[in-house]
């Protein structure tokens, strides 16, 4: 996780145009800032004709230093749907260190009335952006922003893209010099396309000199208004590449069918359907029960829990990218109602004074108020409506969710087809490179190019999965009448356990860990656990539901098993041969510092999204575009250290690196 970002301290001219106090610069040209970036980064890259010319289902990739004000990405975007092909997707990368709060955004771009119609779509999505990765998408998926928020020389190395054309923007080099270093051509030049393009409004020799030492043939051309010239230029051709791990490297994306299985259709399985149909993949989501969402994603409220760590773990970068994209998903796809979700924010209260120093530990980094902030206990019972004798931190844009309404929502897309009471037990490919689902007796469900498998713990019933390390985890959730006071209870209550405001006339609080059996019969014992853990949440809240003299027999409760791996993060990506895996790499047993160029066992057209363990909600989103961005040859949503760090393959890894400990 790079360092949360400090907002853009802005100055306003008397004409109304954004000037940086931290870099003394201007943002765009004052004579026009709309000309210039036409000028210098679409007509100096081409890109009227290079998008003219794309066929249907094409995707093309634009990688910006410097987002600022959002005017170059607006007027790609204006440029996009005036040119490309219906069908194509534009990918559209952009790095910033000191990101522009939501109010300057707004008053910025209030500036173009020509761009309102793309300008407005951002702004609905836009909010003041904590650090590391933010993925935003538009128009059903046609336009993708991803925002590397932090310092360019430190976000821009972890990108995994194939980049099509450059905007080499950014303070001018005088007045950023830190930005305009040689790391950065070079990591240009590492995440170049075949024939990348790259346009500047500078001239500055370092800058040309710089570029070409990378591999970048530069040239002068005419700059805009009043700069007599800017650098214009494209990748020469290379003889090779850095290496790069080659059990972490991109199978060869399988476009020739635009057809995929998905199996599962819990949160997982309907994130990954619902990410490929927006590409055009027409998808099969089979489904062993008579609908979605039936086991671990069918609880009637589930908690947007961002939990997070005060250092850099993967797992907390993994968990504050995902949060912030489902939250988008959650915004675009199902209606504010408090049935099918409720963004009533989530207070994350200390359970000791342990707890209370790593909570304050994660508010002290800097994240933006509207992301997360500290309260003290009159501040949290203020928010939560009901006395709270804790601090700790406040989500404000968190929430509960019902995981089936997402669900639903998700698979109402036209080119899913939901196939429901059929068990998928077998997956074969056919020599006509088609993957094949067969149930218990062996007929066939169906076919396609593609399959993934999205079946939680039970992914381990495939032959091609089975090394995975998935552990089933038991949970249950109790369900709470809600009383005339427990009502007041306005936000999330999170802990040890958590307690929702009330859905139908009912709280939901929970949720247990056994360890020790895996069935989903419902059990007195864990709803008493369950009701146990309210006093540490709120005092009155557990006094106002608990004077109705609950019996934890008679209450309704849900069990489900959670998947999960040993490092708790989720296995999501293209799967190997584990047998050829381990063989191709043995060597690694010996020394694992070997740069081996042995391609990996890939089973062609094959991957796995499973083991969110008890934040599906709130990752599963995110591990869908995941899995459409490694099919697509997409830039990936997540820093490539993260995704690393997710994907399958880990485990054969660390398995031949350590010497058979699979952890």
């Amino acid at each position: 996780m790079t360092s949360s970002p400090h907002q853009a301290d802005l100055t306003w001219t008397d004409d109304g145009q954004p000037f940086s106090a931290a870099f003394g610069d201007v943002y765009f040209s004052r004579e026009s800032g709309l000309e210039e970036t036409r000028h210098v980064f679409l007509h100096h890259n081409a890109l009227a004709e290079r998008w003219a010319s794309l066929a249907s289902e094409d995707t093309f990739c634009i990688a910006e230093t410097g987002f600022g004000t959002g005017l170059n990405f607006l007027c790609a975007w204006q440029l996009w749907d005036q040119c490309a092909p219906a069908g194509c997707r534009l990918h559209f990368v952009s790095t910033e260190k000191f990101p522009l709060g939501l109010t300057d955004l707004q008053r910025a771009l209030a500036l173009w009335p020509e761009l309102q119609h793309w300008a407005a779509q951002l702004l609905a999505q836009y909010e003041d952006p904590a650090g590391g990765w933010q993925r935003f998408r538009f128009e059903d998926g046609r336009v993708t922003l991803t925002l590397l928020i932090g310092d360019l020389l430190e976000t821009l190395p972890q990108l995994d893209a194939s980049v099509d054309a450059w905007f080499l923007d950014g303070f001018a080099p005088a007045k950023n010099p830190d930005m305009w270093q040689p790391q950065l051509y070079q990591t240009m030049a590492r995440l170049s396309a075949e024939h990348a393009t790259v346009a500047t409004f500078t001239s500055v020799g370092d800058v040309r000199r710089g570029s070409q030492a990378a591999g970048f043939a530069m040239q002068k051309v005419k700059g805009y208004g009043r700069k007599r010239e800017m650098l214009a230029g494209r990748l020469q051709p290379r003889t090779a590449s850095p290496w790069s791990p080659p059990w972490y490297d991109r199978p060869a994306p399988s476009r020739a069918e635009r057809t995929a299985l998905v199996i599962g259709a819990g949160l997982a399985g309907c994130s990954t359907a619902f990410a490929l149909a927006q590409r055009g993949w027409a998808v099969t989501v089979i489904e062993r029960h008579p609908g979605e969402a039936q086991e671990a994603s069918g609880n009637p409220q589930g908690i947007l829990y961002c939990k997070l760590s005060a250092h850099p773990t993967p797992l907390s970068r993994f968990v504050q990218a995902s949060y912030a994209y489902c939250l988008r998903v959650l915004r675009q796809c199902l209606p504010m109602d408090g049935v099918s979700w409720d963004p009533c924010g989530i207070l994350q209260l200390a359970a000791d004074e342990k707890d209370e120093t790593r909570l304050r530990a994660i508010a002290a980094n800097g994240y933006p108020a509207a992301f997360l902030h500290w309260v003290d206990a009159s501040e949290a019972s203020e928010l939560a409506g009901i006395r709270v004798d804790r601090s700790g931190l406040n989500f404000p844009g968190g929430g509960w969710v019902h995981p089936p309404a997402l669900c639903r929502a998700l698979l109402e897309h036209p080119n899913i087809t939901l196939l429901t009471c059929h068990h998928a037990m077998r997956l074969q490919r056919d020599s006509g490179r088609r993957w094949t689902a067969f149930d218990s007796a062996g007929d066939t469900l169906a076919s396609a190019a593609v399959a993934v498998v999205c079946a939680a713990a039970d992914s381990l019933r495939f032959a091609q999965t089975a090394h995975l390390p998935l552990k089933a985890i038991r949970g249950q959730i109790t369900h709470l009448p809600a009383t005339e006071t427990s009502q007041k209870l306005r936000t999330v209550l999170c802990a040890e356990g958590y307690v929702s405001p009330a859905r139908g006339g009912e709280h939901h609080v929970g949720a247990s860990f056994r360890f020790d059996r895996i069935d989903c019969e419902p059990s007195v014992e864990e709803s008493r656990d369950n009701l146990n853990l309210l006093p540490s949440l709120s005092a009155d809240f557990a006094e106002a539901v608990t004077a109705q003299s609950l019996d934890p027999a008679q209450l309704k409760a849900r069990a489900a098993l959670r998947c999960t791996t040993p490092d708790y993060l989720p296995v999501i990506g293209p799967v190997v041969n584990a047998r050829a895996f381990s063989e191709n790499y043995a060597v690694l047993r010996k020394d694992a510092a070997r740069k081996l160029e042995t391609p990996a066992p890939w089973l062609d057209g094959l991957y796995v999204n499973a083991a969110h363990g008890s934040r599906g909600l709130l990752s599963a989103p995110l591990s869908g575009e995941l899995i459409a961005a490694w099919l697509e040859g997409e830039p990936l949503p997540l820093p490539r250290p993260v995704a690393e760090a997710v994907h399958p393959s880990r485990f054969l890894l660390r398995e031949l690196i350590r010497g058979g400990k699979r952890n």
